[in-house]
Order: structure tokens, then C-alpha cells, then sequence
């Protein structure tokens, strides 16, 4: 069967809410990281990979483990397309637009498959789980060597071989998402902080959400697995650690053999000696009394919770099949303000969902200027195929949403600044990443807050914690003078 003519029966299982609410049933198998084929060991000796990652933290972490595989295989990285041996696209599927940069991509590779042939093209993530997605890549870029989707990725040894000597596209994408697969072999991307994923998946199905299938279903990784991790890298030095998950708050909620949940983990993370703990995302629903108590413990756990609200109107929320109201997530933020009283609140708005009136979205403008978000992440709605959300009427105009994104950022900027300059005097601890983006006499970190902070200061400060004064607010970063020594 040559490239174009693959049966996808056996990959797909095209989105199907009634079908996907089922899944629960299916048993999670924890099953062990195979070691590397010996015939794929050293494939990679003296040859390159390039790896360009789209998308959420997930991704981000799927690429270390991708990297961790290849590294194991002898391959190592390289930023030069021209030099790379192997180039793998790990795709987004969230927003249309992150989908056509990935094609307009792709359509750049084709000179450069061109001239250099036995360069392995591959394509892996989100986008991969969707048939329509297969389809077009099939049909249009007909080059790419490799196509594999979230649930496979220990299998790429294997995969891997398959493209390297078979004359047709190898394509592998599970609609099966039922395992978990430990011992996965990472490359971080430095030795300060690190992602540990608590979960995989996510059964929410709001209505504009391809998440629910591109992910599959929710599933917890044991917390025995997840404790040990984090407990690896506290002995290696790292200062911050991030528990990722589509919803960590569901985290435990599918255990058949024992009690334990977010709140649980949290509170035994909480005794590990790693100084900054952060989680993302949460999901209001399950965001109980119990973890809010835990959080208020302070200590490693960062006063930074990132609460995705989407819409400040019940009846839009309801569309979205949200399964809270504005009441109820009001009542949270009360209560979470209330336990940690200079927790930093974030969130994500989507404006212009089907059906959303001008009175809705002043409901959503009022709520935003309730909370007081520190920041937020605004997007203008857009449909994914096979969600409920694509068939409903979408009577807004492209012009109204633009309208209502800007005066959604134009308040939202106005109350960053605002709570910016508030910092403005104090004195905060900054964790150093490393030089600032635009200038490499300038040192930029993270508060625990996680605001970005700017100051002059010795290289030596990178990798520390560091006492920065707040001198100059802006709107999204911070500019500040370092008043103390580094401290470990």
C-alpha cells in the first residue's frame, strides 16, 4: 500500500462524545518503558535531530521524553535544518491557526526533503490524532516519512526503523489510550526546573474542546511513580518542579484500589525538600475545600493557581458545558483569596463562542474586573471539527470578536499594570533563569508568583534564588535592583 491509499479503520476512531463518555471502563495499564531495540541503539551515532514543539506544557514535556528516546538511540540535537538527520513536528491541535503553521511548515521541508532525501520527516502530537489532519498530509505532503500520535510515543525505536527502511509512510496513531508507560527515558531542558506529569487526558468534553480525544481519557499515574520522581529531581538540585495534567484536580479520581487524590498529593509533595512547587491545568469543578487547605500551607507550594473561568456568563459556560456557573466560581476565588490571601490568580477567556451576546460578554468584562486576574490568556473562539461546539450557529462576526478580544485585553492590561505597580518598593524572591531575551547584560527570573522579573546582576546569580527590589512596574514584566546575596 503506498503513501495516500492507508486504511485508517484501524488508527481512527473519529470523535464521538457518546462513544468517548464510555471509555472510563477500560482498564489503565501501568506498563514499563522498553529498553531500545539492539538493532536501534546506536542508529543515531554521529546523526542529528531537530525537534519544533507547538502547544501546551504537555507538549513541551512530550518533546523531553521524544529527545530522551533519541538520545538514547545516539542521536543528538541540533537548531540547523540543514544538519538534522531526523526533523519531528510534535503538534497542537487546540486553535486552527496553530494547525496551519504546522502545514505552513511542513510545506517549507519540502525543498530540503528534496535535497536531501534520506532525511526522516515526521509529524507527532495532537494534530496526529485526528484523521482529517492524516488525511491532508497524506494528500499534500506526501514527504513526510512518519506520523505517530500521544499515545505511542514509547514506541519511536520501533516506528523509527519502520521509516528508516520502508519505502511508504509509516503511520501509527492509537485511539486506545488506556496505558500509562513509566521509566521513559528525558532530556530536561536545563537542571532548574522541571515538568512532571501527574496525569494524562481529560473527560470534562467541554464543547469546543478536542482535548478530550486527541489525549483520550483521564488517567492517573501512581503517586508512589509521581513522588519518586520528584524526589530524583530534588536530589539532583532542581529548585521548581511543575505537576502537569489536562485537569491535575481530577488527579486519583480514577483509582479503583485506593483513596487518594490532588489534595493528597500535594500534601506529600509539600514535604519534599524541592523549594517551588506549581501545578497547571485546573479545572474549577474539582477544586475542593480540601486541596484549597492544603495550598494555604504555603512552603514550597507557590501562591500561583491557574483557573481557567472561559466565560463569565452561566449560560454561555453552559453551551461550553463548563458544569459550574459564575456564581460558583466566584464563590472559589472568594474562598481561595480568603485561605491564601496574596495568592496570584491567572486564567483563559474565549470570546466570541457561538451564540455569546454583547450583554454576556459584559458579564465575562464584569467578572474579570471581580477577580482581578494578575494575567490572562485571551482567545478569540475557534471550532475544531468534531466538537459539539462546530455545528452550533455561530452568529458573531469576525469583526465583533476582534472587538471584544481588545476590549477584553484592554481591562485586563490596565488591571496587570495596576496590580504591577502595587509590587512597586517591595522586595521579592526571584528565581534566575538566565540573561533576558533582549538583553544579555540583564538577568530575568520568575517570583513565586511566577511575574517576570528583569535586574542587573552576575551570571553567577543564574540557577539562584535571588532578593530583587521592584523599581519599575510595567505591564507584563517587572524591572528591579537585587538587594541580598544569592541565597540556595
Amino acid at each position: 500500500m503506498g503513501k495516500g491509499t492507508v486504511d485508517f479503520s484501524k488508527y481512527f476512531q473519529p470523535p464521538n462524545l457518546k462513544e468517548a463518555k464510555k471509555r472510563g471502563k477500560e482498564e489503565t495499564r501501568v506498563l514499563d518503558f522498553d529498553t531500545i531495540p539492539d538493532d536501534m541503539k546506536n542508529i543515531g551515532e554521529g546523526k542529528f535531530y531537530l525537534l519544533k514543539t507547538y502547544g501546551c506544557q504537555m507538549n513541551v514535556h512530550d518533546s523531553e521524553t521524544i529527545a530522551g528516546i533519541l538520545e538514547n538511540m545516539g542521536y543528538r540535537p541540533t537548531e540547523d535544518e540543514h544538519q538534522a538527520d531526523i526533523i519531528l513536528f510534535n503538534t497542537c491541535a487546540i486553535r486552527e491557526n496553530a494547525e496551519d503553521k504546522v502545514f505552513g511548515e511542513l510545506g517549507h521541508m519540502k525543498p530540503l526533503k528534496r535535497e536531501k532525501p534520506d532525511l526522516i520527516l515526521g509529524v507527532c502530537g495532537c494534530m496526529s490524532q485526528e484523521e482529517s489532519v492524516v488525511n491532508k498530509i497524506l494528500q499534500k505532503f506526501q514527504y513526510v516519512d512518519l506520523i505517530f500520535g500521544t499515545h505511542n510515543i514509547h514506541r519511536l525505536p520501533v516506528l523509527l526503523r519502520d521509516a528508516l527502511y520502508s519505502k511508504e509512510m509509516v503511520v501509527e496513531v492509537w485511539s486506545k489510550e488506556g496505558d500509562i508507560v513509566e521509566n521513559m527515558p528525558k532530556v530536561r531542558q536545563d537542571g532548574l526546573k522541571a515538568w512532571v506529569n501527574i496525569m494524562y487526558g481529560c473527560d470534562k468534553f467541554c464543547t469546543y474542546c478536542i482535548v478530550p480525544y486527541t489525549r483520550g481519557k483521564e488517567r492517573s499515574r501512581q503517586p508512589g511513580d509521581v513522588l519518586a520522581e520528584i524526589r530524583e529531581l530534588a536530589r539532583k538540585g532542581y529548585k521548581e518542579v511543575t505537576l502537569l495534567g489536562q485537569n491535575v484536580n481530577a488527579y486519583g479520581k480514577d483509582f479503583q484500589d485506593q483513596h487518594y487524590d490532588f489534595a493528597d498529593l500535594m500534601n506529600d509533595v509539600h514535604k519534599i525538600d524541592i523549594p517551588r512547587v506549581r501545578f497547571t491545568t485546573s479545572h474549577p469543578r474539582d477544586f475542593d475545600d480540601r486541596l484549597i487547605e492544603v495550598l494555604a500551607q504555603g512552603g514550597n507550594l507557590v501562591e500561583h493557581i491557574h483557573l481557567p473561568v472561559q466565560s463569565g456568563s452561566s449560560e454561555v459556560l453552559k453551551r461550553m458545558a463548563r458544569k459550574y456557573t459564575r456564581e460558583h466560581y466566584l464563590e472559589l476565588v472568594e474562598k481561595i483569596k480568603k485561605a491564601i490571601p496574596n495568592v496570584s490568580l491567572t486564567t483563559d477567556i474565549i470570546v466570541g463562542f457561538p451564540g455569546e451576546t454583547e450583554e454576556q460578554f459584559q458579564e465575562t468584562l464584569s467578572l474579570v474586573e471581580e477577580v482581578q486576574y494578575d494575567s490572562a490568556f485571551t482567545f478569540i473562539y475557534s471550532p475544531r471539527h468534531g466538537t459539539p461546539a462546530a455545528k452550533m450557529e455561530d452568529n458573531v462576526s469576525e469583526e465583533e470578536k476582534k472587538d471584544r478580544l481588545q476590549r477584553l485585553m484592554d481591562l485586563q492590561n490596565e488591571i496587570s499594570r495596576k496590580k504591577n505597580e502595587a509590587l512597586k518598593g517591595q522586595v521579592v524572591e526571584v528565581l534566575v533563569e538566565g540573561e533576558s531575551k533582549n538583553n544579555p547584560d540583564v538577568l530575568s527570573g520568575r517570583t513565586r508568583t511566577n511575574k517576570l522579573v528583569n535586574f542587573k546582576g552576575p551570571k553567577s546569580c543564574i540557577g539562584q534564588f535571588v532578593d530583587v527590589k521592584i523599581t519599575e512596574p510595567q505591564t507584563w514584566t517587572l524591572k528591579g535592583e537585587a538587594v541580598v546575596k544569592t541565597h540556595v
